[in-house]
C-alpha cells in the first residue's frame, strides 16, 4: 500500500463512490466532487484545494455523451475545463477512457494523464462483473432456463474469455464466434463451439441468446433479419456499439445495449480494481 496520500475522486457513478470510501479505508486523504448522490459520500462543496492533491481520479468514462464531465451522481452539470483549470502543472490525472477531448486540455496544462482503462490488469480483472452482469440480464429478461440454451457470444477477447466459459458452466449450449483463427482454437481447447464472424448471418437462426462483445458493427441488417423470432441480444461493446439498433428496432429484434455493467452489478469490486490500478500507475512514476 502507498504511504498516506491526498486525493480527489471526481465525478463517476458508484464505482468511483465506493473507490473514495476504498482509499480513505486505506488511510489516505480523500476529497470528493460531484458525487453528491453517492451512497456515504461526502462532497467537497467546491474545487478549492484541488491543486494540492497528489492524484486527481476521473470516472470510466471520463466525460459522458455531450464531453462533459460524466457525473450522473451529481446534482450538477461540470465541464472537464473545469476541474483541469482549478490543477496545478505537473500534477497527476487519472481517468477511464480519457479521450481525445481530456488529452489535449491536460497537455495544454501540462499534466501528467494517465488512462487507468488502457491498463491490462484493469481490462482483464473488469471482465468479471461484466460477464456476471450480462448473465444477470440474460437470467432475467429470457423466457428460458440458460441451462440448455443455445447461445453465442460474439468476439473472444477479454470479456468473451470471461464469459462464455461461464455460460457453458450454467448449462448453455454455448458458441463462440471469433475472426482470429487462434481465437477460435482457444475456444475450442475450452470445449466450445466455434464459427467466424463472417458467417454469422448463415446460423444466427438457431440462438436463443447472442450477445456481443465486439466494439465495432458486427449485427447488421442481413445479420439482424436471420435471427430467431423471439432471440435475445445483449450489447457488451463499447460505444458506439456493435449492433444496428434502428434497423433491430424496425424488425422488432430485442437488443439490451449494456454499457458500465461493472459500476451497475459490482460497484464496490470494481472500485477497488480501480483503486489498485491507480496505486499500480503511481508506484511506477513515483508520486
Amino acid at each position: 500500500m502507498l504511504r498516506t496520500k491526498n486525493f480527489w475522486v471526481i465525478g463517476g457513478d458508484p464505482r468511483q463512490a465506493s473507490l473514495a470510501g476504498l482509499l480513505a479505508d486505506d488511510g489516505h486523504g480523500v476529497h470528493a466532487f460531484a458525487l453528491e448522490q453517492g451512497e456515504g459520500v461526502r462532497c467537497e462543496p467546491t474545487l478549492e484545494g484541488l491543486e494540492l492533491a497528489d492524484c486527481v481520479v476521473l470516472p470510466l468514462p471520463a466525460a459522458d455523451g455531450e464531453g462533459r464531465l460524466n457525473a450522473p451522481l451529481s446534482t450538477a452539470a461540470h465541464t472537464l475545463e473545469e476541474i483541469v483549470g482549478a490543477m496545478r502543472p505537473g500534477q497527476l490525472l487519472c481517468a477511464g477512457m480519457a479521450g481525445k477531448g481530456l488529452a489535449e486540455l491536460a497537455g495544454r496544462s501540462q499534466l501528467v494523464l494517465k488512462d487507468y482503462f488502457a491498463r491490462e490488469e484493469l481490462a482483464q480483472l473488469n471482465a468479471v462483473p461484466t460477464a456476471e452482469g450480462a448473465i444477470q440480464i440474460a437470467l432475467e429478461e429470457l423466457p428460458i432456463t440458460l441451462h440448455d440454451a443455445r447461445v453465442l457470444v460474439v468476439g473472444f477477447g477479454r470479456l468473451g474469455r470471461a464469459l462464455a466459459p461461464r455460460l457453458r458452466a450454467l448449462g448453455a449450449r454455448t458458441w463462440v464466434a471469433a475472426r482470429s483463427y487462434a481465437q477460435r482454437a482457444m475456444a475450442e481447447g475450452m470445449g466450445l463451439e466455434t464459427e467466424g464472424v463472417d458467417r454469422l448471418r448463415e446460423w444466427l437462426c438457431s440462438f436463443d441468446l447472442v450477445v456481443n462483445t465486439v466494439p465495432a458493427p458486427v449485427l447488421g441488417v442481413e445479420e439482424l433479419a436471420a435471427m430467431k423470432q423471439g432471440a435475445l441480444v445483449i450489447d457488451l461493446a463499447s460505444r458506439p456499439g456493435g449492433v444496428d439498433m434502428s434497423v433491430a428496432a424496425a424488425l422488432g429484434v430485442r437488443v439490451i445495449w449494456a454499457l458500465s455493467l461493472p459500476g451497475k452489478v459490482a460497484p464496490v469490486t470494481s472500485g477497488r480494481y480501480i483503486q489498485n490500478t491507480v496505486y499500480h500507475i503511481m508506484e511506477e512514476l513515483g508520486v
